[in-house]
């Protein structure tokens, strides 16, 4: 019998199914108040159930898992969703409110992180870092001399697309760049940048669109064609948000037709999966959904998921819920 499966008999404590893998491991954590059956080391919820001998209150899921209505169903004393990550667009809330499952995630403690990024990977864009690098490595300066020249990053119009937490970290990090800062969001914010009510306006007067707004149904393809061209030729579009709110193929098409300058993208539609058609594109940044992946960040999250599923678990308030 292996050791998780052992633990996982002490029907003392309350079945928790973790979906993943997550890093760092949060399953010793958990281990000390709870049951936690790992949901990749076995083939469905059955066998998951079997490992434990019963039924699971509560799941931890991260920001890339589908908790789709189906998958729910095989859960019937489920009673919290425990999220690793700010988005959870991936939970169906409609399935969720109709059985009264609460809903957490890990705000704040990552905006930090991401708003960092989402700098650099603009900054890199503008200033050709990658290929700058290549260019001392692959020994053309010595060859051919000078690399030609780049685009200031400093003082250019820079849009954000969602003025969220993680959106007005971004724009604080801006004014120390002297840019002059534009926002689009759902709503209006008492803020000392212009305000949008939509996305092409905000694209068209911006030399780099980042984007920051949450996943979900609502923002799907949000960035689509339209949006692309308004930004135009010499326009850069940073993503750090959620690959579904970037029209992929919009974006492919419109870097292969010289529509825009150059994109940097953490996050893609189809993780981990990336197009072909961007990897080999010089004017692309790419970054394999590390916004928020650093040690300091991704303990932080864990230990505020330990945390919200004890507090269910011991009958004490969440602490981040999000219905």
């Amino acid at each position: 019998m292996s050791g998780e499966t052992a633990l996982n008999r002490n029907t003392e404590k309350a079945n928790v199914l973790v979906l993943g893998p997550l890093v760092p491991d949060m399953i010793e954590p958990v281990s000390a108040f709870a049951n936690p059956v790992s949901y990749w080391k076995h083939n469905g919820v059955a066998e998951c159930r079997a490992a434990c001998g019963g039924d699971f209150r509560a799941l931890v899921s991260t920001g890339e898992s589908v908790v789709a209505r189906e998958f729910l169903d095989e859960l019937p004393l489920l009673e919290v969703i425990v999220n690793y990550g700010v988005g959870y667009d991936g939970i169906d809330m409609d399935a969720v409110a109709e059985r009264n499952i609460k809903v957490t995630n890990t705000p704040d403690v990552l905006t930090e992180d991401v708003a960092d990024l989402a700098l650099v990977l603009a900054i890199a864009l503008r200033r050709r870092i990658i290929q700058a690098d290549r260019y001392v490595r692959d020994g053309k300066w010595e060859s051919d001399g000078m690399m030609p020249y780049t685009d200031r990053f400093h003082g250019k119009r820079i849009g954000i697309a969602g003025l969220g937490r993680i959106g007005r970290a971004v724009a604080r990090r801006l004014e120390g760049f002297d840019a002059r800062i534009g926002y689009f969001d759902i709503a209006r914010f008492d803020v000392p940048y212009q305000y949008f009510d939509n996305l092409g306006d905000l694209a068209r007067d911006s030399d780099v669109l980042i984007v920051t707004m949450p996943g979900g149904s609502k923002t799907r393809g949000a960035i689509n064609a339209e949006v692309l061209s308004s930004l135009g030729p010499e326009g850069s579009l940073v993503n750090v948000s959620r690959g579904s709110v970037v029209d992929e193929p919009a974006l492919v098409e419109a870097l292969r037709q010289g529509r825009i300058g150059g994109a940097a993208l953490d996050v893609f539609a189809n993780e981990p999966h990336v197009p072909a058609a961007l990897t080999s594109m010089p004017n692309v940044i790419l970054s394999p959904h590390t916004a928020s992946g650093t040690w300091e960040t991704r303990n932080a999250m864990r230990d505020l998921v330990v945390q919200n599923l004890r507090n269910w678990l011991e009958a004490r308030p969440l602490v981040t819920p999000v219905n």
